[in-house]
C-alpha cells in the first residue's frame, strides 16, 4: 500500500448554507458535540445559537419561504464566519477521530482560523471570540462587491474604475478586485468591450 499525505483545506465566506453538515450533527455524536461546544463559547458573542441559526427547524424541512428567511441570516458575514467555522473544525476533528491525520493544512479567509486552531496556534474559546468579532466588524463596514479577472494585475490596472482596486492577486494571471456595487459594474462593462470575461 501507498501512504499519501493528507492536506486538510478549508474554504472561505461563501460555502455557507442553511442545514450545513444538519445530518452529521444528527448521526455523529463527536461532530454535535463539537458544535454544541462552539455554540457554548459563542453564546456571549452572537445574538443568535449558533444550533439554530445552522439548523432553523432542527430535523424539519424548511419550506420555501422559510429557507430563503433562514438563507438570509446565515449569509450575513457576523453569522456566516462563525456558523463555517464551527462546521469545518467539527468536520476535520471528526476526520481526526476515524485517524485521518492531515499532514499539514491550509485556509482561505476564514478558513485559516480553523486551520491555525486545530493546529494549536490558539485555544478553541480564543479562536471563536477572535471569529465572532471579525465578522461582527466587517458585517459593519460598507456594502460591495467582489469580481474575479483573468487577466494578470498589471493588465487590469487601466480598466480600473474610481473606487475599485485591485483585492488579491491569485496567480500571475489572474487577480480580485472589490469595490462599491455601482463601480465593479462599471468596470466589468470596460472588460466586457474588451471581451474578458469576469465573474
Amino acid at each position: 500500500t501507498v501512504k499519501r499525505r493528507v492536506v486538510f483545506m478549508f474554504s472561505g465566506q461563501g460555502a455557507q448554507y442553511v442545514n450545513m453538515a444538519r445530518d452529521l450533527y444528527r448521526s455523529e455524536p463527536g461532530f454535535r458535540e463539537d458544535i454544541d461546544t462552539c455554540a457554548k463559547h459563542l453564546k456571549g458573542h452572537m445574538d443568535i445559537n449558533l444550533v439554530d441559526l445552522l439548523f432553523p427547524k432542527g430535523d424539519e424541512d424548511l419550506t420555501p419561504e422559510e429557507l430563503k428567511a433562514a438563507s438570509a441570516v446565515i449569509n450575513q458575514t457576523n453569522y456566516a464566519q462563525p456558523a463555517l467555522f464551527a462546521v469545518e473544525y467539527a468536520t476535520a476533528r471528526l476526520w481526526m477521530s476515524w485517524g485521518i491525520k492531515p499532514w499539514t493544512m491550509i485556509g482561505h479567509s476564514i478558513g485559516e482560523y480553523p486551520a491555525a486552531c486545530l493546529a494549536g496556534v490558539m485555544p478553541l474559546e480564543s479562536a471563536l471570540a477572535l471569529v465572532a468579532a471579525r465578522g461582527r466588524l466587517m458585517q459593519g463596514q460598507p456594502s460591495g462587491d467582489m469580481m474575479a479577472v483573468p487577466i494578470p494585475a498589471e493588465q487590469t490596472k487601466p480598466y480600473l474604475v474610481d473606487g475599485v482596486s485591485i483585492a488579491a492577486v491569485n496567480s500571475p494571471s489572474r487577480c480580485v478586485v472589490a469595490g462599491p456595487k455601482e463601480a465593479v459594474d462599471a468596470m466589468a462593462k470596460k472588460l466586457d468591450d474588451d471581451e474578458i470575461d469576469c465573474t
